[in-house]
């Protein structure tokens, strides 16, 4: 049986961290629709009850995204590598960015786009995030 690194542990947090993230989304862009026609006054609710579960875990996210980063020798890594890690940390940052604007959003607008952003940048990071671990 092998037995759990350091490394191991750091990834399984961040790659957790970053399902529940980024999971935790698509799971309630599946579920409000049917909240909204069936019990209006539960969506406020259950998203702010997401919140308390999401924002932990993209704390997490970004720790040990750190983390990450101080076991990676950028300085001699490829110039591709390098292109993609900061490509994935300006995703990262931006999609708990547009998580905010979603979050606070007073408009359809601002809830709309927030969301969508939200979404297709959290699911970028992650897709940049395995990529970088392949080639790694």
């Amino acid at each position: 049986m092998f037995s759990p690194s350091l490394e191991t542990v750091r990834l399984f947090l961040h790659v957790v961290a970053a399902s529940v993230w980024v999971g935790g989304q698509f799971a309630l862009a599946g579920l409000v629709p049917t909240l909204r026609r069936v019990a209006p006054d539960a969506v406020k609710p259950i998203a702010q009850a997401f919140a308390r579960v999401a924002w932990p875990a993209f704390v997490v996210v970004v720790l040990t995204g750190v983390w990450n980063l101080m076991a990676v020798d950028v300085i001699n890594a490829p110039g591709e590598y390098v292109g993609t890690l900061m490509v994935k940390i300006l995703v990262a940052v931006l999609s708990g960015v547009f998580a905010v604007v979603h979050q606070g959003g007073r408009s359809k607008a601002a809830l709309a786009i927030g969301g969508a952003l939200g979404a297709l940048t959290s699911v970028t990071a992650l897709f940049l995030g395995i990529l970088l671990h392949a080639h790694g």
